[in-house]
């Protein structure tokens, strides 16, 4: 069995639109949750969001071709070329049969939807675009990509919900460790923040209505959380088998040992109360790494702010772990960039990456009281040195989709 390394990684997040800028940020406990200016938000009850800014498509692309692609795809695609020059493959000396792409997005291209259906709307059949279906949908960020690259291998497109990112990278994983591939690019794409989302959220009483401080909105495990924060962006990361980057003398960030997936199979868009999905993803996760739940040393937390989410993670997180989950630092990266759908898993997989690398956990900010069965160490609201060595990052989804992968810092 091939091992598989991490050999770079390109993020677009609500804290900056580089891996360094965003890093930087999450350890300092800024917060990337502001007030919505994208659209008129007068008669919505929601009106803060984790939203990418500077980020400007038609220079990093040009215009027609910026054009052509949805705000999901940009995203990818900006993240994509980072986490490329990042790994320093040359294009031209890959096998590029052996070279794919594992890109998902939760929600893809919503707002080409709602604007060529106001278009057809306002001024008829005639006005709609011809590229509506291929901006919009989920895969084309993926597909995108893979044109770039001139990727001839396997490129999927996960779509389980908010789990996208582990997901593509666990799957990619799985396809690298078992040789059949020698470098796949993964993580996730959304850019949901649109008047349709955020009245759909808002109606279901789903997102925190904290806007006078949006800042102090996102409060992951504390007892003040009124629900999360929508957010956005890109978290590609390049995997490579461990043969294929040591032949060509690559830097190698960190490795994967570890992936696991279930299904809670109880209910479309609540938790199973008592974690019992996020239990059994993340014990498969171990078992797959080879590892006993005491040598983590540290949980990247889904933590979305919500009342039960957050509640059956903990009640998840002690399940497995025993007395051993209160002495792991649980940290939780979404009280500071907002929730990011389909993006969310592969940039905290970055931020774990980074933590490895630096022996540094960003804090979960805004804590000031521990809710109710959520008793844990959440890192509160200062980073903090450790010694790192192995970390897991949770991710959980809509319908019950819940995946897990296990880092290691990579010692040759």
């Amino acid at each position: 069995m091939e091992r598989v390394v991490i050999t770079g990684m390109g993020a677009i997040t609500p804290l900056g639109n580089d891996v360094e800028t965003f890093w930087t940020r999450l350890v300092r406990g800024d917060s990337g949750i502001t007030t919505i200016d994208a659209f008129d938000t007068t008669r919505f009850k929601v009106k803060i969001a984790g939203m990418v800014r500077d980020f400007d498509a038609k220079e990093l692309f040009g215009h027609k071709e910026a054009r052509r692609m949805d705000r999901f795809s940009q995203f990818a695609l900006a993240a994509a070329d980072q986490a490329l020059a990042d790994s320093g493959i040359d294009l031209e000396q890959v096998n590029k049969e052996r070279m794919g792409v594992y890109v998902g997005s939760g929600i893809g291209g919503i707002q080409t939807l709602m604007d060529q259906h106001t278009l057809l709307s306002d001024r008829g059949p005639e006005r709609v675009s011809p590229a509506l279906v291929p901006m919009m949908i989920a895969n084309m960020a993926a597909a995108l990509i893979s044109i770039k690259l001139g990727a001839l291998g396997a490129t999927l497109s996960p779509v389980t919900a908010c789990s996208i990112g582990n997901t593509a990278i666990g799957e990619a994983f799985f396809h690298i460790q078992s040789g059949r591939a020698d470098v796949l690019f993964a993580g996730g794409s959304d850019a949901a923040i649109t008047e349709i989302s955020l009245a759909s959220f808002s109606n279901a009483t789903a997102l925190s209505t904290r806007n006078d401080e949006p800042e102090r909105a996102s409060r992951p495990f504390d007892a003040g959380r009124d629900g999360f924060v929508m957010g956005e962006g890109a978290g590609i990361l390049v995997l490579e088998s461990l043969t294929h980057a040591l032949k060509r003398n690559a830097r190698i960030h960190a490795e994967v040992i570890g992936y696991g997936a279930s299904s809670d199979a109880y209910h479309m868009v609540a938790t199973h109360p008592e974690g019992d999905g996020a239990y059994r993803a993340m014990k498969l996760a171990l078992q797959e790494a080879k590892i006993q739940p005491g040598e983590v040393d540290v949980i990247s937390a889904h933590a979305t702010s919500t009342e039960l989410g957050d509640k059956s993670e903990t009640a998840a997180i002690k399940k497995l772990f025993g007395q051993d989950a209160y002495r792991i630092p649980v940290t939780a990266n979404k009280s500071m960039t907002g929730h990011m759908f389909g993006a969310a898993g592969g940039v905290e997989a970055i931020a774990l990456v980074k933590s490895l690398q630096n022996g540094i956990i960003p804090p979960t900010i805004n804590q000031q009281e521990r809710g109710e069965g959520c008793d844990l160490d959440y890192v509160p609201n200062a980073a903090r040195p450790a010694d790192l060595n192995i970390g897991i990052s949770n991710s959980f989804g809509f319908g019950g989709h819940n995946a897990v992968i296990v880092l290691k810092k990579y010692k040759g």
